[in-house]
């Protein structure tokens, strides 16, 4: 038995499921997501709890039971509190601004970088080198800030670029000079 798979999943209050040919419907208060249950997992409510089996001991079965459980979990997360991830820029000259079509960021390239809205992301800028990305699904807010960093990623030497702000960059050694033996 997979231990996340087997771990019921308690519902709040604010949760309300609802059950479709394959998949499930969740709605909170922050709006309303869809979870795929995939072949040969079972669903099972009682009140405000849902319960996740398996059908057969097939490996393929097996692998997506835990991760079933995981995308409902992180639906109800996501129609409850929300999902959240922080960049920052750093580097000389690196800045971002609000854009009519989105954000606006300076990164040493001969043109600003325009990044569009995308639909159910929210992304607020705070000062001159930090992002707040924020939706309710934990996949799409992932996605956005990682096209963002692909932008500029933080580069090994001086550790310029966009990262996410927990991030730890190793930076390489550069090269140094070699002494001639007289």
């Amino acid at each position: 038995m997979s231990r996340i798979g087997r771990k019921p999943l308690y519902l709040p209050d604010t949760v309300k499921v609802e059950k479709l040919e394959s998949s499930l419907k969740f709605t909170g208060p922050k709006g309303t997501l869809e979870s795929v249950v995939p072949a040969g997992i079972k669903v099972e409510q009682k009140d405000n709890v849902l319960n996740f089996t398996r059908e057969s001991d097939v490996p393929e079965v097996r692998a997506l039971h835990g991760l079933a459980r995981r995308l409902a979990q992180n639906c109800v997360t996501g129609v409850t509190d929300g999902f959240e991830k922080h960049l920052q820029l750093l580097g000389t000259g690196y800045r971002v601004a609000n854009h009519p079509e989105g954000i606006s960021l300076s990164l040493g390239f001969s043109h600003p970088v325009i990044f569009k809205k995308v639909a159910g992301i929210t992304i607020t800028v705070e000062g001159q080198d930090k992002i707040h990305i924020s939706g309710i699904d934990k996949q799409l807010v992932g996605q956005v800030a990682a096209n963002i960093r692909e932008l500029k990623k933080p580069e090994p030497y001086k550790g310029k670029g966009i990262r996410y702000v927990d991030e730890v960059v190793i930076k390489k050694q550069g090269k140094t000079a070699t002494k001639t033996a007289a």
